[in-house]
């Protein structure tokens, strides 16, 4: 499979890529992975030489998300390398926390351009490509996505536009045999969010939100991700699958005083 994915220098990103090389592996059939991370990092040379170790054929790109030009790029240098593109992950994100009566300008272009419309933009350059190779799209959305979430400044907004954005060219590019999808995480233990964990009585707290009982890992979603890019979802088209632990069904479960009502 060749496969672009962006935000590969850790979290979710870093664990995709492994997760295609060593499906790779297995299957006989070596992946080739084009990492994409803002800029070059140890993080990113990490990846590509784990890749490397694992058999698949790995390069490492260098472009913001937050450019107009930079996925247009990113997606030609890779669809040169390989010959084409079987699938496309949008990954990359970014945060920046704010009640929205202070919030900037600069700071909600910022994350829409990062988190909404860089995924546009990849999907446009790579249509010809997925086209070619009935391939697929998976992009990164959240659970704060179709939940309100105060004090997260754009980043909600963002992400809903993100899963709506999905369906939208899972309906254009279904007519070329593509297929586009998000997966919207609930909490998961990432680089971004890892401050948070240190403190070990938060990170217990997080975890008994969870009815599974714990935050998820980066490679609970690398896992859905390749289900999406796989055979196995083929008839998978426009959705977005939620990959929480089922936190975000539990609200009404923690009100207080619930379990003192008389059963009836």
């Amino acid at each position: 499979m060749r496969v672009l994915v962006t935000g590969a220098g850790s979290g979710i990103g870093r664990a995709t890529c492994l997760r295609l090389a060593r499906d790779g592996k297995t299957q006989g059939t070596p992946a080739r992975i084009a990492a994409v991370d803002v800029t070059s990092s140890p993080g990113l040379d990490t990846v590509v030489k784990e890749l490397v170790a694992l058999g698949a054929e790995a390069m490492a790109l260098h472009g913001d998300m937050a450019t107009a030009d930079a996925p247009g790029k990113v997606v030609a240098s890779a669809v040169e390398r390989f010959g084409g593109l079987d699938g496309l992950v949008s990954n990359a994100g970014v945060n920046r926390p704010g009640p929205l009566a202070q919030y900037s300008v600069a700071d909600w272009d910022f994350l829409f351009a990062v988190n909404t419309r860089a995924t546009w933009l990849l999907a446009k350059a790579a249509h010809a490509a997925l086209k070619a190779s009935r391939g697929a799209v998976v992009a990164t959305g959240s659970m704060s996505g179709s939940n309100a979430h105060a004090n997260l400044g754009a980043y909600g907004p963002s992400k809903a536009a993100v899963i709506m954005l999905v369906q939208v060219l899972a309906q254009e590019f279904g007519r070329d045999g593509i297929r586009v999808n998000s997966v919207s995480p609930g909490m998961v233990r990432t680089g971004m969010t890892e401050t948070v964990y240190r403190d070990a009585a938060v990170a217990a707290e997080r975890d008994a939100l969870v009815p599974l009982g714990r935050v998820a890992t980066p490679e609970d979603m690398a896992d859905v991700i390749a289900f999406l890019l796989g055979n196995d979802a083929r008839y998978v088209n426009g959705h977005d699958l939620v990959v929480d632990g089922g936190v975000s069904g539990n609200f009404l479960g923690r009100l207080p005083g619930i379990a003192k009502i008389p059963r009836g």
